[in-house]
């Protein structure tokens, strides 16, 4: 599978070659490919956990979330609905980070 963020997190290989190694054999090779959810089940999960906990991961989430299928409205739908179970602020950090994904890739929508 595609990592999130064109790949990024493989810089740290040479300090924690283990953890790379563990992410992609594991993570993307072995639990994001399994049948049972689909990729963009799979995006909107981790994308509203990855918001919930207030983790920088989760705007490069959010591009590979628009590349498996979810538009920038489900996501800003997503973003509204959990804030009530996450919080406020998490909620509104996350919709800046959609903006700027979304005014980075240039596509026209809000």
């Amino acid at each position: 599978m595609k990592r999130p963020s064109g790949g990024r997190g493989r810089e740290l290989a040479s300090v924690a070659p283990l953890l790379d190694e563990l992410t992609q054999d594991i993570l993307y090779d072995k639990v994001w490919e399994r049948g049972e959810l689909s990729p963009r089940d799979r995006s909107l999960i981790t994308i509203t956990c990855l918001i919930a906990l207030d983790r920088a991961q989760a705007q490069g989430h959010m591009e590979l979330g628009l590349e498996n299928g979810l538009t920038v409205e489900e996501l800003g739908e997503a973003i509204a609905h959990i804030a009530f179970y996450a919080g406020w602020p998490v909620a509104v950090s996350a919709a800046r980070k959609l903006k700027t994904l979304v005014e980075a890739q240039g596509t026209g929508q809000p």
